[in-house]
């Protein structure tokens, strides 16, 4: 018989690891900024990705205390303000999505960030496809496939965002374990 080879263990993808508990000025401060950043930019197209949307459900997902379902339903009615659609429309896609996000938060912190945009990607697009489909029964008919793009536009740029959110975390960490 020949001996049997020791199996090596899989790597593991490890989730992201906080130092320490989030601050409260880095998250209103980073959906501030995104926000006024969306009032100005990425507006005006079904088919755009949503850096508001996106913002807010990382942060559903990484402080669930600090943002909730009261904070997407206010962004999304103050965006449908700016946008000029229909008023609860994007209140609902943002609500849905935060929901779907505080329901995954628990698992989605055992994934790295594309562990967890391919987690939230059923949740864009359902939220995204029920709002189309409210769109198309106010206006009469179809509005066309150009949530979809935004939707998965909006997925992708989980990682990024993610990584960009997560960095001033880092950096504090480094600098704890330098001071060591």
């Amino acid at each position: 018989m020949h001996a049997a080879r020791p199996i090596k263990p899989r790597a593991r993808i490890e989730p992201e690891q906080m130092s320490r508990p989030l601050s409260g000025r880095l998250v209103w401060g980073s959906l501030a900024l995104v926000w006024l950043l969306s009032l100005v930019f990425w507006r005006g197209g079904d088919m755009r990705p949503d850096l508001l949307l996106v913002t807010l459900a990382f942060w559903c997902v990484h402080a669930p205390s600090r943002v909730g379902l009261i904070t997407a339903f206010l962004l999304g009615l103050v965006m449908d303000v700016h946008d000029a659609a229909p008023l609860g429309g994007q209140a609902l896609d943002y609500t849905l999505v935060a929901y779907a996000a505080w329901l995954l938060h628990r698992r989605l912190q055992h994934f790295d960030l594309f562990g967890q945009a391919v987690h939230m990607f059923p949740a864009f697009i359902v939220a995204h496809f029920i709002t189309a489909v409210l769109y198309s029964i106010i206006h009469g008919a179809w509005i066309g496939w150009g949530w979809l793009v935004g939707a998965v536009l909006t997925a992708l740029l989980w990682p990024v965002i993610g990584w960009l959110l997560l960095l001033p975390r880092r950096h504090a960490g480094d600098a704890d374990r330098a001071s060591n």
